[in-house]
C-alpha cells in the first residue's frame, strides 16, 4: 500500500506537471533544475528587459536586478493598479515623477526608465541585488527582493543568450492568431532601438512566395539569441509559425519541445546564420 501511495503521488505530480502543457499557453526559460516556468506575459516582458537592455548595451547584471524587482514587485506582469497609484511592471508612481500612467504601463517605457535610475546608483554592479533594486525602489521592505535573486539569475542567463537555445513557448487550444509579420518590425524596433550597423538589430527583410511570408533579422551575433527569445515570446502576438537560427528551429505546433535540430539546413548555412545573426521566421 505505501509503494502505490508514493508511486500514486509521483504520478499524479507528472500528470500536474504536463498537465498545463496540454491545455494553456505558457513558456519556459532554461531547462533541468534551473528552468523557469512562465506565463506567455511573463515571457514577454522578461524578453522586452533583455531587448532594452541591449539597446542600452547593460551588463547581464542590471538584467537581474531588473527580473528581480519586477517579479516582486508586480510577479513580471503589467498591472494597471498597485499601492497608491503605482502601475506596470516595476510599480512605478506617477505622482513621484517616474512618467505617465499610460507611459510605465508600456513595458518598454518602463524598463527603460528603470535602467536610467538604477545606472545612476553608484557600485550597483558590485551590490547584492536586494540592495541594488531597494536603491531604485525605496520599498518598503527592500530585502523582499533578495528571494528572487536565483531566478532572476537564470532569467537572465537563458533572456541574453548566455545560455543558448533557452526559451520556448507553446500556444494553447483554440484558433491561432493570423500571421502579422509586418507588425514585428516595430516592435522590435521599441524595444532594441532602430536598426543599424552598430544596433542589436542590424536590418529586416522580407519576402514573399505565393502565400507564404517570410523575414530575415539580421542581428549581431552576439544578441542574436536574446532577439530569437523575443520573436518566440511574441509568437501569439504576431503569429509568428516558425523561428530559425543557427541550426535550430522553433514552431509554434510543437512549442512545448522547445528548439529543436533544423535537419532542412546543412551545416553551412547553419554555420553563416550562427556567424552572420540572421534569424529567419515565417
Amino acid at each position: 500500500m505505501a509503494v502505490l501511495a508514493v508511486a500514486g503521488y509521483f504520478a499524479y505530480s507528472a500528470f500536474q506537471r504536463v498537465t498545463p502543457f496540454l491545455t494553456v499557453a505558457g513558456c519556459q526559460a532554461g531547462s533541468g533544475t534551473s528552468a523557469v516556468p512562465l506565463d506567455p506575459q511573463q515571457a514577454s516582458i522578461a524578453a522586452t528587459i533583455a531587448g532594452v537592455a541591449a539597446r542600452e548595451r547593460l551588463p547581464a547584471r542590471a538584467v537581474t536586478i531588473a527580473y528581480a524587482t519586477a517579479m516582486q514587485e508586480s510577479h513580471m506582469h503589467n498591472l494597471d493598479y498597485g499601492d497608491l497609484d503605482s502601475v506596470g511592471i516595476f510599480q512605478q508612481r506617477p505622482s513621484e515623477g517616474w512618467g505617465t500612467t499610460s507611459e510605465l504601463e508600456d513595458p518598454v517605457y518602463a524598463t527603460a526608465t528603470f535602467f536610467g535610475a538604477l545606472s545612476q546608483v553608484h557600485g550597483y554592479l558590485q551590490m547584492p541585488v536586494d540592495q541594488a533594486a531597494q536603491a531604485v525602489q525605496h520599498s518598503a521592505d527592500g530585502s523582499a527582493y533578495a528571494q528572487y535573486d536565483l531566478m532572476a539569475t537564470s532569467l537572465t542567463s537563458a533572456f541574453t543568450g548566455q545560455w543558448p537555445r533557452a526559451v520556448w513557448c507553446w500556444p494553447g487550444p483554440g484558433p491561432q492568431p493570423q500571421e502579422n509579420l509586418a507588425a514585428t518590425g516595430p516592435a522590435l524596433a521599441a524595444a532594441f532601438g532602430p536598426g543599424g550597423a552598430e544596433r542589436p538589430i542590424i536590418a529586416i527583410t522580407s519576402a514573399r512566395s505565393g502565400k507564404s511570408v517570410s523575414a530575415d533579422v539580421h542581428a549581431q551575433p552576439t544578441d542574436a539569441w536574446t532577439v530569437a527569445s523575443w520573436l518566440v515570446t511574441h509568437a501569439q502576438a504576431y503569429g509568428i509559425r516558425e523561428v530559425q537560427y543557427a541550426g535550430y528551429q522553433w514552431t509554434a505546433s510543437a512549442g512545448s519541445r522547445g528548439w529543436q535540430p533544423d535537419t532542412r539546413s546543412g551545416s553551412r548555412a547553419d554555420e553563416a546564420s550562427a556567424t552572420s545573426g540572421s534569424i529567419l521566421l515565417h
